[in-house]
């Protein structure tokens, strides 16, 4: 068998799984800064009108939306908006380096997002059931 016509045919699907991981971790977050759920140390005191409150509020609605393929590209570009104020507001001025900023995940995340924002949401979305 051929790796790239396994892929290939595989590719809406693909893009279905990835939408869903990425919407899943970023809804994971909101809930953390919004909930405490589960209890971490550097979002304790996360206020909701704060800063990482309303980013938290972009997370889990946008991420929420994300994960079940409803109105993924708008939500995907708005969190890609997120992602990238979040590695210049909070990153960027720790180091110019990602591996030292820790803004790694931010990257991807802002560019992942982009590319759903382009893509779609994939078969095995709201979206898709919708048309």
């Amino acid at each position: 068998m051929d790796i790239d016509r396994i892929i290939a045919r595989n590719q809406p699907y693909l893009l279905s799984l990835f939408r869903f991981v990425t919407g899943l971790l970023l809804f994971h977050y909101g809930v953390a800064k919004l909930f405490k759920f589960p209890p971490v140390e550097m979002f304790a005191d996360v206020t909701p009108l704060s800063l990482w409150g309303v980013a938290g509020m972009f997370e889990f609605a946008a991420g929420g939306l994300l994960t079940i393929g409803l109105f993924t590209r708008p939500a995907a570009f708005i969190l890609s908006g997120e992602m990238a104020f979040a590695y210049f507001i909070e990153h960027l001025p720790h180091s110019f380096f990602p591996v030292v900023n820790d803004g790694a995940l931010a990257i991807v995340l802002c560019f992942g997002c982009l590319f759903l924002a382009a893509a779609g949401g994939g078969p095995i979305s709201v979206d898709a059931m919708r048309r």
